[in-house]
């Protein structure tokens, strides 16, 4: 080789070198230091997608029985009183103040659920809209408290599990089986890019569907694999070339282990991409049953899968309470595991004590809320963060749920940082 090929040669690999470190150190910057510093957050849960368990005085005071979600609760009153009852609603249930005290409790950021109808209403879909108006407001109080907020799209077209959360109550999901569903759910993640691809200093993260439900099987799991990457290309290229955003892509992991999503939207082919993980125990017989010093060492025992995956993980939903006795937790009319009313159960116990108000909570109650809540800290912060969901719920319902209660009596620190238990996963 002569000596200009060998220096070309060299040029080429060093060339090749930089490129491939700029992939793998791609400057994506979103206002946030994730992966140095903690998120530390809440959900605004139940404010503009529904849900009968944060608010079941809006369910119960229809009178109708078959109202179960927001969809039928559109569709089985009148518009004027479902708009009315709305608007009201989207008004007062979360104002800045609620933001205010978020960013006194020492919180960093807040997940914001909203439904595909807030943007697309299509025929024979009897959802209202006007949630857009309140998506805005969050996103300058937000930006007033120095909250980080992430746009969470929480049902898709069919609905992506069937459950009450995602907008519509079904027996099985049918937004992964027709194309149209999903074409409608990349619309509005477009949408979305470009209404605040120039505001990521407040809107860090977009998640581009809340639970999909690939326990459903294979054909749910293909769907969503795609339309990760579909959501991965609309978001992280708003631009229409190749000019990269610094939105950062908060996928779910389809209640799949970790393990499943290894090498899915990785560097250095993908940038700026993080995992959504919700850890709850009730939503089985064998977790509900657990003693208290079970729950937490559940809890601690996530620790090495957490940290073991090779995207940012984010816990994004998550509790103190380990019981399913908040009312309507399993939606409206159907039981609770715990105490034996839910189909095909084994009653644990009595309910009474562990849901409802926090005045009627016992010390010993609270102080394995507040241990219980400190386990799930301490773990999920051996990864990216958590954000517990939620900041509220309606007065006197699911308050072992709430953040904004546990401030209040105490099962939760003024400070996240401040733990009473450091030493409480061993």
């Amino acid at each position: 080789m002569t000596a200009r090929l060998r220096s070309l040669a060299i040029a080429l690999v060093t060339l090749s070198s930089l490129y491939i470190t700029s992939q793998a150190d791609n400057p994506i910057s979103p206002g946030f230091p994730y992966g140095s510093q903690k998120v530390r957050g809440v959900n605004l849960g139940g404010w503009l997608v529904l849900e009968p368990w944060i608010t079941p005085s809006l369910f119960d005071n229809t009178g109708n029985n078959a109202i179960v979600d927001e969809w039928t609760f559109c569709q089985y009153q009148s518009h004027s009183t479902a708009l009315a009852t709305l608007q009201n609603h989207w008004n007062t249930f979360y104002t800045e103040a609620d933001f205010a005290a978020i960013a006194a409790a020492g919180l960093n950021h807040v997940r914001l659920p909203i439904g595909y109808w807030a943007f697309d209403v299509g025929p024979g879909e009897p959802y209202i809209s006007g949630q857009q108006a309140y998506l805005q407001k969050a996103v300058t109080w937000a930006g007033n408290h120095g909250l980080k907020l992430i746009v969470d799209l929480h049902g898709a077209p069919g609905s992506q599990n069937g459950f009450d959360n995602s907008g519509h109550r079904i027996s099985f999901p049918t937004w992964h089986s027709n194309q149209t569903n999903i074409a409608r759910t990349n619309a509005i993640i477009k949408t979305l890019a470009n209404m605040f691809k120039s505001n990521t200093n407040v809107v860090p993260i977009i998640a581009p569907l809340n639970e999909p439900a690939g326990f459903d099987g294979s054909a749910v799991l293909a769907a969503v694999k795609q339309y990760w990457y579909d959501s991965y290309g609309n978001i992280r290229f708003p631009y229409g070339s190749a000019q990269q955003s610094n939105t950062l892509v908060l996928v779910h992991d389809a209640f799949q282990p970790l393990s499943y999503w290894n090498g899915i939207l990785t560097p250095p082919a993908h940038q700026g991409v993080a995992m959504d993980t919700h850890i709850y125990q009730m939503f089985s017989n064998n977790l509900v049953a657990l003693s208290q010093q079970g729950h937490i060492s559940n809890a601690c025992g996530n620790a090495g899968t957490l940290s073991s995956f090779d995207l940012w993980t984010i816990v994004g939903e998550w509790t103190p309470g380990s019981t399913d006795c908040a009312k309507y937790l399993n939606g409206r009319g159907v039981g609770s595991r715990y105490d034996g009313s839910y189909s095909g159960s084994t009653r644990v116990g009595s309910c009474t004590g562990l849901s409802g108000s926090a005045s009627s909570f016992s010390s010993s109650y609270k102080t394995f809320l507040r241990q219980f809540w400190e386990a799930q800290v301490i773990t999920y912060e051996q990864v990216e963060g958590w954000i517990q969901w939620t900041w509220k719920t309606e007065g006197g319902t699911g308050e072992e749920w709430s953040y904004q209660k546990g401030l209040q009596y105490g099962w939760i620190p003024q400070d996240p940082t401040d733990l009473q238990y450091p030493n409480i996963c061993g």
